[in-house]
């Protein structure tokens, strides 16, 4: 590897590095971009190609239909409520966990002895699969054997997710945020680490109290942290919850907490309509790389990276 050339005017050294062999640089890449070839690129050719098609009802014959298949899905009233659902519930999911992670971790800075211990207890739940952390606050908030769903009744609350929208929103919104808490958390907490002790002690010394050196100095310069997990606490709640909504309320009950990325799983799993569930997956990317998109395009435009 040649070292990096010196500036003719400035004599300073520059970043470009450049290699004896230039097939060197396409072979240092090769694996990186076969593994994107074929788990992503591939897979979603597949998808849009099918997206066009439509079968008979036995699979026997196939059709080509152009983007017939797009106009249905967009029309169905059944997946205008997925979206619906999808909204409130990557919202709410990626606001709560957000949130308690937040605070968590700002506690955790308070904390003088047994720190570590604190820590490595918040960030446990990260290592729970989506359906075993679905599974286990489905037990909890069961409405007949749940021991937090007992509580609720004791306070007048007629807890039922099995018959209850808002109660299985809630529900769900609750396995999901608490499941994405240890992954907020340990960002949050480096964020603080970085944050200079200087600014916070002068802004102390000039009388600023606790509230008001947290708002005006410790949270934006967490700004980058932050950007960075509302952009994966996004995707996130889009794409990685499909464990959760499965086995915690399987979309129910009527429809009220299935999301998009269900609703492909039901058309095309269960009910074998696989130009439709195809057609919602490429609508699903399409949404997905829109939002990211836009979240880099104006959110960043605030963050300040300092």
């Amino acid at each position: 590897m040649v070292p990096p050339a010196s500036s003719p005017r400035s004599g300073s050294v520059t970043p470009r590095v450049v290699f004896p062999n230039k097939v060197l640089p396409y072979l240092l890449v090769a694996p990186q971009l076969a593994i994107t070839l074929v788990f992503f690129y591939w897979p979603a050719g597949q998808a849009f190609y099918q997206s066009m098609l439509r079968q008979d009802p036995f699979g026997l014959r196939t059709k080509f239909v152009w983007f017939a298949n797009f106009r249905k899905v967009l029309a169905d009233p059944a997946y205008l409520n997925s979206i619906k659902v999808t909204v409130v519930f990557s919202l709410a999911t990626a606001i709560v966990a957000m949130c308690v992670a937040l605070l968590l971790a700002v506690m955790a800075e308070k904390v003088v002895r047994g720190k570590g211990l604190y820590r490595t207890l918040l960030i446990w739940p990260y290592a729970v699969a989506p359906a075993i952390a679905g599974m286990l606050w489905l037990f909890l908030f069961n409405p007949s054997i749940g021991s937090l769903a007992y509580m609720l009744r004791s306070f007048g609350i007629a807890w039922d997710p099995l018959l209850n929208g808002t109660h299985a929103m809630i529900l769900l919104v609750s396995a999901a945020a608490w499941k994405q808490i240890s992954y907020n958390f340990l960002f949050f907490v480096a964020g603080l680490q970085a944050v200079p002790k200087a600014l916070i002690e002068a802004a102390a010394m000039d009388g600023a109290g606790e509230t008001k050196r947290f708002w005006t100095i410790i949270f934006p310069l967490l700004a980058p942290t932050t950007f960075f997990l509302l952009v994966v606490n996004t995707v996130y709640a889009l794409f990685d919850t499909f464990g959760i909504v499965h086995a915690v309320t399987g979309g129910g009950p009527g429809k009220t907490t299935e999301t998009l990325v269900y609703k492909v799983y039901n058309d095309g799993f269960v009910n074998l309509i696989l130009g439709d569930s195809a057609a919602q997956s490429v609508i699903l990317m399409v949404i997905v790389i829109s939002l990211t998109a836009i979240q880099f395009r104006y959110v960043e435009r605030k963050v300040h990276y300092g």
